[in-house]
Parts: structure tokens; C-alpha cells; sequence
């Protein structure tokens, strides 16, 4: 017997907002998390600007002791934290206090790397001779596999607890993952997210793929421009995202409130063939995803009424949009609404399928397709198959009730999930 599988807690720590409250109003609003790093002008970097949430000392006390404060440079480690434990308590879930692991709770919390700013210091610091002066805390800080840990131990889950790796598909494919293991009686309740580093250690091989946009920094919220035709590359994020999936019967004996159910969804690769490349889209798979998503949740495309992309703000926009009007059969006044947030916040890489989902779902609870940014020249490639008022300039009030996400990664890699409106 498959259990239904619901989201019952949100948690976030984004360039436009840490915490629910805010990140919400963001989106709503249409507030750029983006801004001028001087660090990256320091570095003499082509683009100067990035996507960063903002951690004070006082937040950080907040989830570490002053113990674990001390030498932690680790930024994707404490965005993870952060939305992790922001997830888990806002689910109505508490933190372990028993001997015994809880066997029905895992974690399933992704990255691309991790710790990239406390290696390079501690490398930086010491000579080949003395690598054992790298610290104790550096082993905690650089394996992909810290943050999972880290989280697994605070909430002392007996359950699968693992880190995936896929590019950008990393969020929503932990999604999936742990939505999967729900669905199959193999656990109740799982942490699923991703994070991601800043800092000029992760955006500066992107910066020397000349694929982030040059001319914006010295007005960095027009820079991230998605479906836009004056769109220039897309700008680098970095922050983490946490949803607490749950079986539908747990969520209902605890009555806890629900966001959203999770229907299915689909991940697949267009192994680099045909179209497809390290950094190129193979369209068949693209659109195979889509479908295979559709089928393993059992709607119609008719059914779906939003879309939330990956969209970057590249040449590659337009292509999705074809990819998504062929997978739907569907185009013009017939599409469904589409919105990218990265207009708000820029890619935040490993970290921006979860955010995104974030986002995503947050539109069943507020009854509003979120706007989007920076797109008022949307490409003639994208307006030949979409009806204007179909890519929202401005929030609007729409209570959507099938929405399907989307991340497409380095690798040719996807993942498709489908969200649906809850309802008793």
C-alpha cells in the first residue's frame, strides 16, 4: 500500500529573506535579494554582484553554541542549519531528547560542495608539511556529506540520513527522493533540502566561463533577467531550502498543518547525446522528464495551472519554454502561468531547486502566482508561444492548484516534481 505524502514544515535562508516571513513577503513584492559584492571588485571579477543571505552573530546563536561557532566558515553548512531547523520546528517537530534514534525520521539534504572557504584558509595557513594542522573541525566542514550529518544529529533521525550531489537539480531531487521513500512505507517523516556556499571560491569558475552578466553591477537588482531579451547570464545565489515531507497519516494524527501534497515527479539525464552537453540541455530528455513527472503523479497536462521554472537568464530560456509548451501540449492563452525566481535572487545553484520549491509551494497558501522581474521585453522566442499576461510582471491573485517545478543541471541531469493544492 503507497502512502500519501504531504509537506507540513518550511524552512528557508535566502539571498531576499531567512525565514518564512520574509521570504514570503520578497517574493510577493518583488524584492531583489541581489546586490554589489565588494569582494568580487576586490578580485577584479567581470561580475561583481551575487545573490547572499544575510547571517548576522546574533541569528547564528540562534542554532550554534559558541563552541561551534568557533573557526566555522563553512556558509552552505550554516544556510543548512538555518533552514533545517527552521523546517523542522515549523512542522511542530522537536528536536531529539530521547537515547534511542527515531527510526521514522531521516534527512535527505543536499550540496554541490561544502566548505570551500574553510579548506582554502586552512590549506592557505599551513605547507605540505603539516597538513595535520588543517583542524579538527575542517572534517565536518568540507565533507559533502557534513550537512546531513550535522542535521541527522540534531534531530537524532534513525532513518536514511545522506547527502545527494546533482548540479542544480540537487533541491528538487532530494525532494523526490525522500518523497519516494515516504510513499513506499520506508519512513514517516524526512528533512529534504539543499544548500549551497558563497563566496568568490564557488562563482569564480562561472566568472571565467564569462556566462554571468558584466554590465549590472553598478545596478545589480536589473541584473537577473529570466525569459527576457536582454537577458546577459545568470547571476550567482547561494542559501539553503528545507521541507519536512510527511505520510499524509502521520501529518493527520499530529495535526499538523499542511502546505501542500506532493503527487510524484520524475528524474532522468540526457547522457550528453544528441543536444545535450555538460552545460546543454538534451530536449528529449527534458520533455521526457515533464511527462514521466505527469504520469507518476496522475494529472493531465490540462490540469496543470502553473509552472515554476529553472529559467536562468540565459539563451537557454527560450528552449525550456519550447521544451515545456511540447511536454504540455500547450501554448498561448492555453499555457499555464510561468515564474522564475531567480529574477529575485539569482541561481543559487545546489540550493536553488529547493528554494525554488519553496516558492513554489508558498503560492497555495498565499492564493497568488508570484511575480516576475526584470522580463517587461520578454524574448520574442518565448511570446510566440506564451501569452503575455501568462508571465506575471507583478504578483497577482491566483489560487493555483497544480503546479509543477522544474530544475534542469551541469550534466544534463532533471528533475520534475509536481505540488498540489491540499485539501481535506
Amino acid at each position: 500500500m503507497e502512502d500519501r505524502v504531504v509537506i507540513t514544515g518550511l524552512g528557508v535562508c535566502a539571498p531576499n529573506g531567512t525565514g518564512l516571513k520574509e521570504f514570503t513577503e520578497s517574493l510577493e513584492k518583488g524584492i531583489s535579494g541581489i546586490s554589489f559584492q565588494p569582494d568580487l571588485a576586490d578580485l577584479n571579477f567581470g561580475c561583481q554582484i551575487a545573490g547572499k543571505p544575510t547571517v548576522d552573530n546574533d541569528l547564528l546563536k540562534n542554532y550554534f553554541s559558541d563552541l561551534q561557532l568557533k573557526d566555522l566558515k563553512a556558509s552552505g553548512l550554516v544556510y543548512g542549519v538555518i533552514a533545517g531547523m527552521d523546517a523542522w520546528n515549523d512542522a511542530g517537530l522537536t528536536r531529539a531528547e530521547r537515547e534511542q534514534p527515531e527510526w521514522d525520521n531521516g534527512v535527505m539534504f543536499g550540496t554541490g560542495v561544502s566548505g570551500v572557504d574553510k579548506f582554502r584558509d586552512s590549506v592557505y595557513l599551513i605547507d605540505d608539511k603539516n597538513v595535520r594542522r588543517l583542524g579538527s573541525t575542517t572534517v565536518i566542514q568540507t565533507m559533502a556529506s557534513g550537512i546531513s550529518a550535522y542535521l541527522g544529529g540534531i534531530l537524532g533521525a534513525g532513518n536514511q540520513v545522506t547527502t545527494n550531489s546533482s548540479a542544480c537539480t540537487t533541491g528538487t531531487e532530494s525532494i523526490l527522493m525522500a518523497f519516494e521513500r515516504i510513499k513506499y512505507g520506508k519512513a514517516k517523516r524526512i528533512l529534504a533540502g539543499s544548500t549551497s556556499d558563497s563566496g568568490p571560491y564557488v562563482w569564480g569558475g562561472f566568472d571565467a566561463m564569462r556566462i554571468l552578466p558584466r554590465k549590472y553591477n553598478d545596478n545589480p537588482t536589473q541584473a537577473s533577467r529570466p525569459m527576457s531579451a536582454t537577458a546577459a547570464g545568470f547571476v550567482p545565489g547561494s542559501g539553503a531550502g528545507a521541507l519536512v515531507l510527511e505520510s499524509l497519516d502521520s501529518a493527520l494524527k499530529r495535526n499538523a498543518h499542511i502546505y501542500a501534497e506532493v503527487l510524484g515527479g520524475h528524474i532522468n539525464s540526457g547522457g550528453q547525446t544528441g543536444e545535450g552537453s555538460m552545460t546543454a540541455p538534451n530536449s528529449e530528455a527534458v520533455q521526457r522528464c515533464i511527462k514521466q513527472a505527469m504520469k507518476d503523479a496522475n494529472v493531465q497536462p490540462t490540469a496543470i495551472d502553473s509552472i515554476n521554472g529553472h529559467l536562468t537568464a540565459t539563451t537557454k530560456d527560450s528552449l525550456e519554454i519550447e521544451n515545456w509548451s511540447k511536454a504540455l501540449e500547450r501554448k498561448g492563452v492555453d499555457f499555464p502561468y510561468v515564474n522564475s525566481f531567480k529574477s529575485l535572487f539569482g541561481h543559487c545553484l545546489s540550493a536553488a531547486g529547493s528554494i525554488e520549491c519553496i516558492g513554489a509551494v508558498l503560492q497555495f497558501q498565499e492564493n497568488k502566482i508570484f511575480g516576475n522581474i526584470n522580463c517587461e521585453d520578454i524574448h520574442p522566442s518565448i511570446a510566440s508561444l506564451i501569452a503575455q499576461n501568462k508571465i506575471p510582471q507583478k504578483t497577482i491573485d491566483f489560487a493555483p492548484e497544480i503546479t509543477a517545478k522544474a530544475s534542469f543541471g551541469f550534466g544534463d541531469v532533471n528533475a520534475c516534481v509536481i505540488f498540489k493544492r491540499y485539501k481535506k
